[in-house]
């Protein structure tokens, strides 16, 4: 039997849970309480680019796998798809209480958060406090306005994963692995590698501290039992998104984070992303320390100054209106730091000031871990600032080359501070009064009161000036010497404000220690401090107005364009928005498209948007501008099936395409090259609709005399199902307007399976005998299929796992 005690085992495990949800609902009290939502960017143009996935899982009950919504076509896997044999959606479900977008990504977080402190012993007071650091940091509070749902959704999870391992080494073998499956589990459902990469790195750092102990204390047997029940826990969690990840893995290679096959660029052979593309995002030298005065560097990329601001006075006297000043002051470009555009990642005045009071009281592997991986973090996100060390990793650490936006690494430095800050503390009430450690105290408070204290003395002395203001080079004088007063006052009232609540923090761990105040009291008085300081400032990032009532069809609303476009009763054709197609999801929304907004699009296609597309692109429009659009020379649009054109919303924006190839169609000449440089230099100059260019280095055509004289018609079109009749007096090949893509497409003519060719750099082509044919093209990749059964199998072991933990548990009873 259990011998639990209810006050002592249960009850603080039941108030964090209701004051997270407590929080939670406060927060978003909008959703809760007026049926409003928070409209998120990413979210938005996610939807654009799934719609067709989900209308045809609602319809159907099936998945698509593949969708034709946005660049040509691509695999679904990065889209929208679902796995039956997931069934840790259940107990997900029970983790985050049912919660809707985006309360559950925040409550998760905090609940996940406590549990790792609750496993390094933290008290649950202190506990609490830390998960209301960390669910309202920066970092998760700015991406759940941007709609990085996934993106924190991974990050909710990276505490469970690092408190199981904990757990595991230091005390509860068993359980620690089963809490570090689950978690691990969880995180990976996410399908964020890139935050699984930074919780790799931050595990490997633990382990190598927790090795050098285990050797000095000569515990090195005992230390590798644990290492090989955690590998085995990490395997059930692998295997529970089995499915999900061989099918990225799977499609990597052929996204723009796998290699490219041109050497126009002799610097970009390797497998991964373009490193400036992937650097465009770097922290300056000095950005972390928003970390603990958020608005250092002016805050947001667009700020709302609020009301008597400088910049709304400078702008009344020079005789603005009232709208155009509103326009100006709630979008002011505040930051000025080196980043095109950022928020600051925040993550508290308190966590930092506890994390350097921690550094001088914590000694051991976790002190030394936690440092590390502060510092790394920090070194990472500074990306092309620090060059030397991050070219270098991103040129040889496997798998680092994958990912963009280094600035994410900062969660890492975030997760360390909150997790020091709080161990810290944890041993700062545990002491008794001294000498030394009122010593490290007022060091602790020096250090970091002191930094503070002083930036709002000498705030006057910073030039105010940043890589934004070349974008501001046309504005007047006036104006920017009002944004760079801004600047100042912005970063000099977060200064008294940090200043503020680090010293109340150490007035109310010294009365504890000085027995002046109840510790009790003090851990209260502490949560509560924590709270309104990060509560404060994620309401700048998403506050009550940020909250619109909901809309239908979420926001897309067809246009007059789109409505005509609509009338065409043609089973398949394709759309490209000639005003940012590739950035926007909209046009995928009603249609499908040439553009789209996407992270990983197929790596071929973006050759095709940079060599082919955007040069055609200006000719057409050169032509509509002109009066006089060439059709019949934009031979890459065509052969994509570009049957319209749109320039704007209204009907008359529609621009049809006289000069579509269609669907399918026979080609009477064959060109054969050597390399995917030719290939495509080759496709941009020839007559699509009677010539195919092949890579005979990778495909085989036959040695025949192609007929052209035929007809192929697309009779049903389904994501993954294409069916086709052709008829053709002699044998013949043939060009098909679908994106080729190796894993999983299987072409059969009249059910007997034929070989799909790649033809023109980026489409799938067929061989075809004489005569009537059925042609059909199915979408049936085993790294799904196959994927789901592991992934199921595996799923259901780690419930199995956990029940039994359970009920060995209670026979002990205790956990």
């Amino acid at each position: 039997m259990l011998n639990l005690n209810f006050k002592k085992d249960i009850l603080p495990h039941v108030v964090a849970v209701f004051i997270f949800l407590i929080v939670t609902l406060i927060f978003f009290a909008p959703i809760v309480f007026e049926d409003k939502e928070l409209p998120q960017h990413d979210i938005t143009q996610w939807r654009g680019g799934a719609q067709e996935l989900i209308d045809y899982r609602e319809k159907t009950g099936e998945e698509g796998l593949w969708t034709n919504s946005m660049f040509g076509g691509m695999p679904a896997y990065l889209v929208s798809i679902k796995f039956s044999g997931e069934l840790l959606n259940y107990p997900y479900k029970i983790y985050k209480l049912g919660l809707p977008n985006p309360l559950y990504l925040v409550f998760t977080a905090l609940l996940s958060f406590y549990i790792m402190m609750r496993c390094f012993r933290v008290r649950a007071g202190l506990a609490i406090a830390a998960a209301l650091a960390f669910g309202f940091t920066g970092f998760i509070i700015i991406s759940v306005g941007a709609g990085h749902n996934m993106k924190v959704a991974a990050v909710a999870f990276m505490p469970l994963v690092l408190g199981g391992i904990h757990l595991a080494i230091d005390r509860n073998r068993i359980w620690g692995a089963i809490i570090t499956a689950l978690g691990l589990a969880m995180q990976l459902k996410f399908n964020h590698l890139q935050i699984t990469y930074y919780l790799l790195i931050l595990t490997v750092l633990y382990g190598i501290f927790a090795l050098i102990t285990s050797i000095k204390q000569n515990t090195q047997k005992e230390f590798f039992k644990t290492i090989g029940l955690l590998v085995i826990a990490a395997l059930l969690a692998v295997g529970a998104n089995f499915g999900k990840l061989w099918t990225v893995i799977e499609y990597s290679p052929y996204s723009i984070r796998g290699k490219t096959e041109l050497s126009a660029d002799a610097n970009d052979r390797s497998s991964g992303l373009d490193k400036s593309y992937a650097f465009q995002y770097s922290n300056g030298i000095f950005e972390p320390i928003v970390l603990f005065i958020p608005n250092f560097f002016g805050g947001s990329s667009r700020q709302d100054l609020g009301n008597n601001s400088n910049l709304e006075e400078a702008l009344r006297k020079n005789g603005l209106d009232r709208r155009q000043i509103a326009g100006q002051v709630e979008n002011a470009p505040a930051y000025w730091g080196d980043q095109p555009l950022t928020a600051p990642y925040y993550a508290g005045a308190i966590v930092v000031f506890l994390f350097v009071l921690s550094m001088l009281v914590l000694d051991g592997r976790l002190k030394y871990w936690l440092l590390t991986g502060a510092v790394v973090g920090i070194l990472l996100s500074w990306g092309s600032n620090f060059a030397s060390l991050n070219y270098l990793l991103f040129d040889y650490l496997p798998g680092y080359n994958k990912f963009r936006s280094v600035t994410f690494t900062i969660i890492m430095t975030v997760c360390c501070l909150i997790t020091g800050g709080f161990l810290g503390l944890e041993k700062v009430f545990s002491m008794s009064w001294s000498k030394q450690l009122q010593r490290k105290l007022l060091i602790a408070f020096a250090a970091t009161g002191g930094f503070a204290l002083l930036s709002a003395l000498f705030a006057w002395m910073g030039g105010y000036s940043g890589a934004v203001d070349q974008q501001l080079a046309a504005y007047p004088e006036w104006f920017l010497s009002a944004l760079k007063e801004d600047r100042q006052s912005l970063l000099q009232a977060d200064a008294w404000r940090t200043f503020f609540f680090v010293t109340a923090t150490a007035v109310l761990i010294w009365l504890s220690l000085k027995e002046r105040l109840k510790s009790q009291t003090a851990v209260i008085a502490i949560v509560c401090l924590v709270g309104l300081d990060m509560f404060t400032v994620s309401k700048r990032f998403i506050s009550n107005d940020s909250f619109e009532r909901k809309s239908k069809n979420h926001g897309f609303v067809p246009s007059e364009a789109d409505q005509r476009i609509l009338k065409d009763s043609d089973v398949s054709y394709r759309v490209y928005n000639l005003i940012n197609g590739f950035n926007d999801a909209k046009t995928s929304y009603f249609h499908q498209s040439i553009g789209g907004y996407h992270g990983a699009k197929m790596r071929r296609y973006q050759d095709l948007i940079e060599y082919a597309i955007s040069p055609e692109t200006s000719e057409l429009i050169n032509g509509l501008q002109n009066g006089n659009p060439r059709f019949d020379q934009i031979g890459v649009l065509n052969m994509l099936n570009a049957k319209y054109f749109l320039a704007g919303n209204t009907a008359n924006a529609v621009i049809p395409n006289p000069s579509a190839n269609g669907n399918a169609w026979f080609v009477g000449d064959v060109i054969e090259v050597g390399s995917a440089d030719e290939e495509i230099n080759e496709v941009v100059q020839i007559d699509t609709k009677t010539t195919a260019v092949f890579d005979e280095s990778k495909f085989e055509v036959s040695d025949f005399v192609p007929s052209a004289e035929g007809e192929i018609t697309l009779e049903e079109y389904r994501p993954n199902y294409l069916k086709y009749k052709s008829t053709n007096t002699g044998s013949g090949l043939a060009v098909f307007s679908e994106i080729y893509y190796p894993k999983g497409w299987i072409a059969t003519i009249d059910g007997k399976e034929a070989e799909i060719l790649r033809a023109n750099y980026v489409l799938r082509a067929l061989e075809i005998p004489e005569g009537e044919h059925d042609i059909i093209f199915e979408y049936k990749p085993q790294s799904y299929y196959l994927g789901n059964v592991i992934s199921g199998g595996s799923s259901a072991v780690l419930i199995l796992l956990f029940f039994g933990a359970i009920g060995i548990s209670y026979r002990k009873g205790g956990l």
